[in-house]
């Protein structure tokens, strides 16, 4: 999305020594790799070298001095139905939902890689008539969101011990603009940069 080169822009006016980085994709080795070396008692799988998550925005990560990156905005942007426009043509209607079941695989893959932090810095912006009120494909979205209400942030987890990491969904029928996605998603990556610094100290980063 060209609202994250505006928000790296914007960190960067922020926080000048900051280091930021901008992943195209999340390779699963990658992910698989960190959980065994934070849950060294658990079981994972492997997977193929070459399959990753790769949302349409991107995964925005700050730097400590380590050089370990910590994310704080991943953003995916859906548009879906097309029904609207194909009941103007006098053609029948399609299925729906192909986008929203991509977006429920993503979103648990990278709730487990962030398993050791208390955010979710997940942010999908969703746009098309299959989003309107009586659509039951809203439902759906609601379902990846652990039931959080839609069109708020949620960016900290929530409920005991923090077991609902439910992350942010922007979701209507009008197309998002990029002002809009803009504006909500610096939101979570302030919000996100300030957690860490609370957490790890600002020192570790700058």
């Amino acid at each position: 999305m060209l609202a994250v080169r505006e928000i790296i822009a914007t960190i960067h006016s922020e926080y000048p020594s900051l280091i930021i980085s901008h992943e195209s994709q999340w390779l699963l080795v990658d992910i698989i790799s960190r959980l065994r070396a934070l849950y060294p008692d658990v079981p994972f799988c492997d997977c193929f070298e070459t399959s990753a998550m790769r949302p349409d925005g991107g995964i925005l990560s700050i730097h400590d001095k380590r050089g370990e990156l910590y994310p704080i905005l991943i953003s995916e942007k859906k548009n879906q139905g097309t029904n609207d426009l194909r009941a103007l043509q006098g053609k029948p209607r399609q299925a729906k939902g192909n986008a929203i079941e991509r977006l429920g695989k993503n979103v648990i893959g990278l709730r487990a890689a962030l398993l050791n932090e208390t955010i979710f810095p997940f942010i999908c912006f969703g746009d098309g008539c299959d989003f309107a009120g009586d659509s039951s494909i809203v439902d759906r979205v609601k379902t990846i969101a652990m039931f959080g209400t839609l069109n708020e942030l949620h960016l900290h987890n929530e409920g005991p011990q923090g077991v609902f990491n439910r992350g942010t969904y922007y979701f209507r029928v009008e197309e998002w603009t990029a002002d809009e996605m803009y504006s909500l998603a610096l939101e979570v990556a302030r919000r996100s940069v300030f957690y860490y610094f609370s957490k790890y100290g600002k020192e570790a980063f700058i």
